[in-house]
């Protein structure tokens, strides 16, 4: 008996081939339910995202909140879904949100299902702002254009973390026989238990979002001219609406890219993090239409990448460190000169991932707010914020190198449309100045000392080999010994977040929470340099991310700039050995 006639059709075609390889390959094992939900290929078989695997996944999910929640028949969950559709398996996020929809209907439980594509950050702050259960996104946010993904909240309005990925993943192997009428979800539109909260939310996050709108006089006054893309996902009319709720004109929207197409045509990968292929049409549009700033969004809109016209007609793409270096900067800045929050500074928090650049804490120094740095991932931040919060201390700005800023305490993640808008009231106050964003940014590191970060990857399909490579780190100069130099660069401190192990603290225990099941390691060098390894959660990637910080009044960046880009050199050939374990390098 056949539900999705196109999956069905796939599977028979293979069968008919004998085709074995694909078959084991389609279903030889389940996409494994993590902290970020799943993330995978749409298509047939429990190894991809399909109508099936989605209603087994939600029929645990709800099973695993029926446990944890008594009113959850009183509360309910929302769920929302990005533009993302894939013809030949007839999956879509919009078919899966339906169908999740209509597995938690079926249960008595009440739910919050938009009505059309939202950015992701939405989500969130439905879950904050109603007080649910918990919240569904169906995205694969910059992705490949065959994948899709099922991220889900807590009550807290935070993603999840450990253990409820475990409990999660449990309940769905015991629950996989689809429920029945689990396919049949044109019964909610009916249900007195569907509601539709997208015209409740974008009144009341823009509302929200304005709080941090500190310049409204200047903003309708700025000459500065914007142009925006959303890289054909949902960002193009949030971003619209956040300037209007701002007083700013409206961006100019690159007309090739504004609107949602699941084919991503104009781009190789819709990932602004990938640099100036992604901003080829937004740079030509704005030399047209004279616009010196570009905000480019990810296709589920959670993060923002910032490119800047310099005075030598070159464009500048800000990394996530520097646009972390100046949201930082300005955020505090404006608490400290506007708000109406009595707080004293030592309520005051702001927080970055471990992998993320150390500006916060210089600034923090300094100030005399805190900063605290958490493992890597929005999940930990967004965790940490709410604890902060329930504690009465102010949670101002949390970010991640990765392009993701967290400027609004109603939304307890990443969000690129509140992120945007701010960032272009910055750029209009500072215009009033007569400053750019690049020369803001060099007054920040000349206040609190340079900050310079490089990160890249490479690419390994082989598992083994990346446990042998950090294998080897940890047995460098005979067994469970660490390398204790790096070419000429002396290691003067290390962390394994594998195994617990911190060499700087008295009893020799890592602070941050460990995990078995990914390779991260840290080193600290005798130059003020940082360096770490890791394995990423959701890629055949192993990243690393390095740091120089100098202390303010250090002002040879040229200088500086040579020493990391050495270090780096001798970290790749010592630690990484590109050619020994066939790695492949990062392709710009």
């Amino acid at each position: 008996y056949q539900q999705n006639p196109k999956t069905y059709a796939i599977v028979k075609q293979l069968l008919a081939e004998g085709n074995a390889g694909e078959l084991q390959k389609y279903f030889g094992s389940r996409m494994e339910f993590g902290t970020a939900g799943l993330r995978a290929a749409m298509g047939a078989g429990i190894s991809h995202m399909n109508d099936l695997t989605i209603i087994q996944t939600t029929q645990g999910f709800c099973r695993y909140l029926e446990k944890n929640f008594s009113d959850l028949k009183k509360r309910g969950v929302v769920i929302g879904f990005d533009a993302r559709a894939h013809l030949s398996s007839g999956g879509s996020s919009k078919r899966f949100a339906r169908l999740a929809a209509n597995t938690f209907i079926s249960q008595g439980v009440p739910v919050y299902l938009f009505s059309d594509i939202i950015p992701t950050p939405f989500v969130p702050y439905t879950v904050t702002h109603l007080k649910l259960c918990a919240g569904i996104m169906v995205t694969a946010s910059h992705n490949p254009k065959q994948d899709n993904g099922y991220k889900v909240y807590w009550e807290n309005g935070a993603q999840i973390i450990s253990p409820h990925d475990k409990g999660i993943s449990q309940a769905i192997e015991e629950n996989q026989e689809p429920w029945p009428r689990a396919w049949d979800d044109k019964v909610i539109d009916s249900s007195p238990l569907l509601h539709d909260p997208y015209a409740m939310v974008n009144k009341e996050y823009f509302k929200d979002i304005q709080k941090q709108c500190f310049y409204r006089n200047i903003n309708k006054e700025t000459n500065l001219k914007f142009v925006h893309t959303s890289v054909h996902g949902v960002g193009h009319k949030f971003v619209q609406l956040a300037f209007k709720a701002f007083d700013l004109s409206p961006p100019f929207a690159v007309p090739e890219q504004k609107d949602p197409d699941p084919d991503f045509p104009t781009v190789k990968y819709p990932n602004p993090e990938e640099g100036k292929g992604v901003l080829t049409l937004s740079f030509a549009l704005a030399e047209k239409d004279g616009a010196r700033i570009i905000l480019a969004n990810d296709p589920d809109a959670d993060r923002l990448a910032v490119a800047e016209k310099q005075e030598s007609g070159e464009w500048k793409v800000f990394s996530g460190n520097e646009l972390g270096a100046l949201l930082g900067w300005w955020i505090f800045t404006c608490w400290k000169n506007n708000s109406r929050d009595t707080r004293a500074i030592k309520d005051v928090y702001m927080l970055s991932s471990t992998v993320s650049s150390k500006i916060l804490r210089a600034i923090a120094l300094k100030e005399g707010f805190h900063f605290e740095e958490t493992l890597t991932g929005f999940k930990w931040m967004g965790n940490r914020a709410k604890q902060l919060m329930d504690q009465g201390k102010a949670v101002l700005f949390a970010f991640e190198e990765a392009i993701g800023y967290m400027c609004c305490p109603a939304v307890l993640d990443k969000d690129g449309v509140s992120a945007a808008v701010i960032t272009a009231e910055m750029a209009s106050f500072l215009a009033t100045r007569n400053l750019s964003l690049s020369q803001q940014l060099k007054a920040v590191y000349d206040e609190y000392g340079f900050h310079i970060t490089k990160a890249s990857y490479f690419i390994c399909h082989d598992p083994k080999v990346i446990q042998q490579l950090f294998d080897n780190l940890r047995n460098f100069d005979g067994k469970n010994t660490y390398p204790r130099s790096c070419g000429r660069f002396k290691v003067s401190g290390i962390r394994d977040l594998t195994t617990g192990y911190d060499s700087s603290q008295p009893d020799q225990k890592a602070i941050l929470p460990t995990s078995k099941s990914s390779q991260m390691i840290t080193f600290t060098f005798a130059n003020g340099g940082v360096a770490t390894m890791r394995t990423s959660g959701t890629e055949p990637k192993i990243k690393y991310y390095s740091e120089l910080c100098a202390p303010p009044g250090n002002s040879d960046v040229e200088q500086l700039k040579k020493e990391l880009d050495e270090l780096v050199s001798a970290l790749e050939k010592h630690f990484f050995q590109p050619e020994k374990n066939k790695l492949q390098r990062k392709t710009e």
